[in-house]
């Protein structure tokens, strides 16, 4: 059964040509070797114009600011399918190696902080390769979300939930995003502090976009999920998360390619909803730019 799904969502998602060199730049194609240049990807899109696919974002037309965020709450939170965490059957690790799969090689996925494409199986409790196997990385820390619970919708949302390298995923812990000081030794794309954390330039439009998302998607109205904010403020935030404006500027930096896009698709065909950010990069600041002073 579980093989029989992976092949059905398989057949169903977006898939990238062979010669299509890897969305994010730069990106390792070969696990721990070859690095390329990524080709410029044209978005979906005008920049500014309102991407609505099949009507998707209809309730949301012509709002702005708090009316605008309550809409798209609205939509993404409808018809949502909750994945389990670990099963037996289809589950958030099945669902990472389709959303984060490799365009060049459908055996990998693409991990978010190094970049570096790494067999599917060379995953936590399967993978021979002790702290460079790949975990399940909540982009939105569940411990300063307080979603500790694999019961609660925002643990198993895999909009922020991303591959990423273990040794990588342990320096970034629970640390909020800001531009931070000092390269993370096995990746030093990305870097550190005592209170933060900032991501390759290749993924920091992706995970600015992806906390927009989760800023949206919860309001307090899901079960044990509470309503998650962004804030100026990289401490003390109890459940909100920092630092908004570093991630408004991380929108534009890195705009949505290919990959993040096509990602986006098949998050919809698995879990039911979209990222409003990925379609509609521009809405960032129509709803959060006002929390940035």
């Amino acid at each position: 059964m579980k093989k029989t799904l992976l092949a059905l969502l398989a057949l169903s998602c977006f898939s990238a040509n062979a010669a299509y060199v890897q969305a994010h730049d730069p990106h390792v194609v070969a696990p721990f070797s070859v690095t390329c240049k990524a080709k410029e990807v044209v978005p979906p899109v005008d920049p500014g114009e309102i991407n609505n696919p099949d009507g998707y974002y209809d309730l949301a037309l012509n709002k702005s600011g708090d009316e605008l965020k309550a809409a798209l709450n609205t939509i993404i939170s409808t018809g949502i399918k909750k994945l389990p965490y670990s099963s037996s059957s289809f589950d958030v690790w099945d669902a990472l190696d389709i959303t984060d799969e490799d365009p060049n090689n459908p055996d990998n996925v693409i991990l978010i902080y190094t970049g570096r494409s790494q067999a599917k199986g060379q995953k936590t409790g399967q993978g021979s390769l002790g702290g460079d196997n790949w975990n399940r990385e909540h982009s939105y820390p569940k411990s300063n979300g307080g979603f500790n619970n694999k019961s609660a919708y925002g643990y198993t949302d895999i909009h922020h939930l991303r591959p990423s390298d273990e040794t990588v995923n342990s320096t970034r812990g629970n640390l909020e995003y800001d531009y931070s000081e000092n390269p993370v030794a096995e990746s030093p794309e990305n870097r550190y502090d005592s209170d933060s954390f900032e991501p390759r330039d290749a993924v920091k439009g992706d995970v600015a976009r992806m906390m927009f998302y989760m800023a949206t998607r919860y309001e307090g109205k899901d079960s044990i999920t509470p309503d998650l904010e962004l804030v100026p403020s990289v401490l003390n935030n109890g459940t909100a998360l920092g630092n908004v404006c570093s991630l408004l500027e991380w929108n534009k930096l890195d705009p949505v390619d290919e990959f993040e896009s096509n990602r986006n698709t098949k998050i919809q065909q698995i879990q039911g909803n979209r990222n409003p950010f990925v379609d509609n990069p521009q809405w960032a600041d129509e709803i959060f730019a006002k929390n940035c002073k």
